[in-house]
């Protein structure tokens, strides 16, 4: 099994930054995709970015330009830098990892940690 620890989540105003981080531990994969997904109250779980076991970075259309997404492959810890924070960024954010098998903006086969509340406020 594979634990992912969320933390760097808050509450932060409108144009605000944060840093979310998100260490794993347990049994790791060989090659590993890992990325930050996002619900917000009423709504599904939705793609924010990922980061490929090569480093080749995705990103939602709403975040581009505004987050960035890193990893510390020697930790196991992937990082968001989210700038210029919007009210509807508000969500709890989540940190994936799955194998490079799995879909990288959905890895519906991956592991999960619990998830960090991010609150914009306007």
């Amino acid at each position: 099994q594979v634990q992912l620890v969320e933390s760097g989540g808050g509450l932060v105003q409108a144009g605000g930054s944060l840093r979310l981080s998100c260490a794993a531990s347990g049994r790791t994969l060989s090659n590993y995709n890992m990325g930050w997904f996002r619900q917000a109250p009423g709504k599904e779980r939705e793609f924010v970015a990922a980061i490929s076991w090569l480093g080749i970075a995705y990103y939602a259309d709403a975040v581009k330009g505004r987050f960035t997404i890193s990893r510390d492959n020697a930790k196991i810890t992937l990082y968001l830098q989210m700038n210029s924070l919007k009210p509807e960024d508000t969500a709890v954010y989540y940190c994936g990892l799955a194998s490079t098998a799995d879909p990288i903006m959905t890895m519906p086969n991956g592991y999960w940690g619990q998830g960090t509340q991010v609150t914009v406020s306007s």
